[in-house]
């Protein structure tokens, strides 16, 4: 058995859920805010698919669960890299709660093999940043998982501490 670790954020972002959620539903609208491309059939069974930057690297899996706006669940892994975390190995839920007149969103991805915990931790980060800027109606920019943001999250997972057994 390998051992795993669960990442979660919470975050507030100034739109409501129903917005919020065609973030998570819509391929047009994920791209927006992570990848460059996506594949999305938003109902359980349904797949996932997001075409990263780094070209022939897809975050995929399949839809579990859809409850417009308030829940998405689909699970996830990587096609083109990392054998560790092969598509659909891991789940990935988001939670959105109206507040006020703005979204209250809860990431958990679960499953996580130890040791690729710190960099989906990085990378959620970064991305929910993102979602929260276009959401908002602001424009995050062109996704720039480049190698200055790479270097940085690289200066992260050294600066912790090493995992015990």
């Amino acid at each position: 058995m390998v051992d795993e670790r669960t990442i979660e954020r919470t975050l507030r972002i100034e739109a409501p859920p129903e917005v919020v959620f065609g973030f998570l539903t819509d391929p047009d609208r994920m791209s927006q805010w992570m990848g460059i491309g996506a594949e999305l059939d938003p109902r359980p069974g349904g797949i996932f698919r997001c075409a990263m930057v780094h070209r022939g690297i897809f975050a995929c899996g399949e839809f579990v669960e859809v409850d417009r706006p308030h829940r998405v669940v689909f699970t996830w892994g990587w096609q083109g890299s990392d054998r560790l975390v092969p598509p659909g190995s891991t789940r990935v839920e988001f939670t959105l709660r109206r507040d006020r007149d703005g979204t209250v969103l809860t990431l958990r991805h679960s499953g996580i093999p130890i040791g690729h915990d710190a960099f989906h931790a990085f990378g959620w980060t970064f991305y929910l940043g993102r979602l929260a800027e276009v959401s908002a109606d602001r424009d995050p920019g062109p996704d720039e998982w480049d190698s200055e943001t790479h270097a940085a999250f690289r200066a992260a997972v050294a600066a912790l501490p090493p995992v015990s057994n």
